[in-house]
């Protein structure tokens, strides 16, 4: 019982050490659980024992016989199903082809050639080498974000690294599961005409389970012939029964054919698919929690010291000084990234959740079976694990300013809130030249973004999801224009440290416009209006009129007249290439001549000043 809730918790412990310290959970969860295991028991224990005890040895353990690969099969079944879950067609045709070539003729440079230098480093068997580069292909969304969460860099160097991630997660576990397949049916001497035909019945059964009942499970859902409240458990169960099924039919189909279910039901038209993946989203970290302890635990000692040699360093070195930058410069020839780009896409590839819990299930199974060098399988994949992960943790912002990719001012702007105004005003900073984000809970406003070809994302701010959009690392501007206050209130406090490094802004309150203090004020949008004021003003006239002002006197009567008007309001002042908000010019320039001043609404007589439309 105190080992079981040991793992529990030190696994809950490490997820929260990440999050704290923004780095993969991955890194915590092996070194605790490596800790646990081989390491108090050559170090730390008086009787040579580990603290936890994976697999029952006759007097304490947690999983006797074939019991903890039984678990370890089933949880990454639920993982793996997750990952097919956020593969989506429509993902695959967007995101470009530098990713497109990056998740098949990148993937393939690190499969052959990973492939190839296994067996003759470490002297494996062809099949067991191909499994190696097959398990370690898998980078991913859990271990990249974090690493690049707080670097500054362009969107399109985060888009890459980001999508493939995503895309290469489950794509990856296939390739693994399929050489995996292969190799079981084989049985380690050769690809014989009983192997083929083996491998085929693992296709056919793991496919067609995986299909069919995820339509069968769509239509359930959708017909509503699950309650809600069981909605999510209905579908747990459903996953674990293809899985058991499959195996029945086709031992060592399971796997492939929860990847094929998950990618089923994530591109068909399923209802409640947000909730659906929102609860495999907490299992899953649950489930990861556990079973990298258990993993990392149930290494011996003895496995870890086949790694003490040369050949692991020479093994780690090519891989990721010679494999990774040769896929990324292929995939990315004659692409309109540049040499400093391509360079740091290069360094960061750190592997994954999937590969290290995948290698340890496929390793474990094949000692069993006594497949000879079978025992490199899991210490090797875990190696490549974490040293990329400690490797790019530890030097990727360091890296990106020697290549010159760290963006030295985040100056994109993220407004919280998409309404009429909002998208008018965004424009109009596009149209300046700067990188402008959008995001709104109204579907609507999030499409009439879109058509207004200005980039939106349908998101509520009460949820975390938009923290890990690495995509938006080069947001320093933060404002909330939305028409509810508290929200505004929430979107500041909740994203200021994470998007405001250069200003938070928010559109005031009638009441804090009367009561606010001189300091307060300095985080309005707009000195004087509310979000009726920048409603009333965008029905007036929904159009943006810059002005120019010669000198400090024209600059205090033409915002003394925009004050005053209540259908008209004061935007932004432009001086030489910088574009300010009225507050963020008091409080930062002195010198007021020569400037552009911009508003919104009703048209105003400035006596000699000249208008313009936007």
């Amino acid at each position: 019982m105190l080992e079981l809730a040991g793992i529990i918790i030190l696994g809950i412990l490490a997820q929260w050490v990440a999050w704290k310290f923004k780095i993969p959970a991955i890194l915590p969860l092996i070194l605790i659980g490596l800790l646990v295991g081989p390491i108090a028991a050559a170090y730390l224990s008086e009787d040579g024992s580990k603290w936890i005890e994976p697999i029952w040895n006759g007097e304490k353990g947690l999983f006797p016989g074939e019991g903890l690969y039984y678990f370890v099969s089933l949880a990454i079944s639920i993982i793996l199903f997750e990952g097919g879950l956020t593969l989506k067609r429509s993902e695959i045709k967007n995101v470009g082809p530098v990713i497109t070539k990056l998740i098949t003729v990148g993937a393939a440079i690190t499969f052959f050639g990973a492939g190839i230098l296994a067996h003759y480093i470490f002297h494996l068997s062809w099949d067991l080498s191909f499994l190696f580069a097959g398990l370690i292909i898998v980078t991913g969304p859990t271990v990249i974000t974090p690493i690049l969460r707080n670097i500054p860099l362009k969107k399109d160097i985060s888009t890459v690294l980001k999508w493939e991630g995503i895309l290469i997660d489950p794509i990856g576990a296939l390739v693994a599961v399929l050489v995996f397949e292969f190799i079981s049916v084989g049985g380690g001497g050769g690809f014989t005409k009983t192997a083929l035909i083996e491998f085929g019945k693992i296709l056919l059964f793991g496919t067609t389970f995986g299909f069919t009942f995820a339509h069968a499970l769509a239509f359930a859902v959708n017909k509503r012939l699950i309650p809600h409240y069981l909605l999510n458990v209905v579908s747990l169960s459903a996953v674990l029964l293809v899985f058991v099924e499959s195996e029945l039919f086709a031992h060592e189909s399971g796997l492939l054919a929860v990847v094929v279910m998950g990618m089923v039901l994530g591109n068909g038209k399923l209802n409640n698919i947000k909730e659906l993946l929102y609860f495999k989203e907490s299992l899953s970290v649950l489930l990861i929690s556990i079973l990298f302890i258990l993993l990392s635990a149930n290494i011996n000692i003895e496995d870890l010291m086949l790694l003490y040699t040369w050949k692991t360093a020479s093994l780690f070195a090519i891989v990721v000084f010679v494999l990774r930058p040769l896929a990324v410069f292929v995939s990315t020839f004659k692409s309109k990234l540049k040499l400093n780009e391509k360079l740091f896409i290069s360094w960061v590839g750190p592997r994954g959740i999937v590969a290290a819990g995948i290698a340890s299930l496929f390793g474990s199974k094949l000692i069993k079976q006594g497949v000879e060098g079978a025992e490199y399988i899991t210490p090797l994949v875990f190696m490549i694990v974490l040293g990329t992960v400690l490797l790019n943790a530890t030097t990727a912002r360091v890296f990106a300013k020697l290549v010159g990719v760290f963006l030295k001012k985040s100056d994109a702007i993220l407004f919280v809130g998409a309404s009429n105004p909002a998208r008018l005003i965004a424009s109009f900073l596009k149209a300046k030249g700067k990188r402008i984000i959008l995001i709104d809970s109204n579907k609507n406003f999030v499409q009439q973004a879109l058509d207004d070809d200005l980039e939106a994302f349908k998101v509520d701010v009460y949820d975390d999801e938009l923290t890990d959009n690495i995509e938006l690392n080069d947001v320093g501007y933060l404002i909330a224009l939305t028409g509810s206050d508290m929200v505004n209130k929430h979107a500041i406090n909740k994203f200021s440290p994470v998007f405001g490094e250069h200003g938070s802004y928010k559109l005031a309150s009638s009441q804090e416009i009367i009561e606010a203090t001189v300091t307060e004020r300095k985080n309005f949008f707009t000195p004087n209006d509310d979000y009726i004021n920048l409603s009333e003003a965008y029905r007036e006239n929904p159009n943006i009129t810059e002005v120019k002002i010669a000198n400090k006197e024209e600059y205090d009567k033409v915002l003394e007249m925009l004050s005053e008007e209540e259908k008209a309001v004061a935007l932004f002042i432009e001086k030489g290439t910088g574009i300010y908000l009225i507050p963020e010019f008091e409080e930062t320039e002195a010198i007021k001549e020569n400037l552009v001043l911009s508003y919104l609404g009703k048209k105003m007589n400035f006596q000699k000043n000249k208008k313009s439309k936007i």
